[in-house]
């Protein structure tokens, strides 16, 4: 039995969206747990702990943009995609989900390491903290325009 091309492209859309899920799940995770550690020493704390620790959640809403994308764009070319089409939108979908995937968990990194500095510095550390975590947030906004780009040079969008 063979694929259609639009299944392909759906199969994309829900790996961009898989990826940012499985990211800010990872991210928040490992924040989260620093996040705990630090309020076990410094309760005053937690303003600033769930402020970094939110942080990486936002890759969740990049792939879901890129799924919705996806859908719409599926939904306005359906009968009109190519065999290729589909592959491409999926590989647009793989990339964008590894992008997003990759940015959530090594936010969620840098953000634990600012939140485990909170207490030692009396929460000074946390502007350039999150000035850090944005650094690595740019990487998952890039995937998103990168699948908004690539499907708009396709065509489809």
């Amino acid at each position: 039995m063979l694929i259609s091309p639009e299944s392909l492209a759906v199969i994309g859309g829900a790996i961009a969206l898989a990826g940012g899920l499985a990211g800010s799940a990872i991210g928040i995770g490992i924040a989260g747990s620093a996040g705990a550690a630090t309020l076990s020493e410094e309760p005053g704390q937690l303003r600033n702990v769930i402020l970094l620790a939110s942080l990486p959640m936002t890759q969740t809403f990049y792939g879901l943009i890129t799924l919705i994308l996806i859908l719409v764009t599926v939904r306005e070319t359906v009968g009109t995609i190519g065999g290729g089409m589909g592959f491409a939108v999926l590989g647009i979908g793989v990339i964008t989900g590894a992008a997003e995937a990759f940015s959530g968990a090594y936010q969620g990194s840098v953000c634990a390491s600012g939140i485990s500095l909170l207490p030692k510095t009396k929460g000074r550390i946390l502007t350039n903290a999150m000035m850090l975590a944005v650094f690595v947030e740019l990487i998952g906004v890039l995937g998103l325009v990168f699948a908004i780009m690539a499907l708009a040079m396709l065509g489809l969008f």
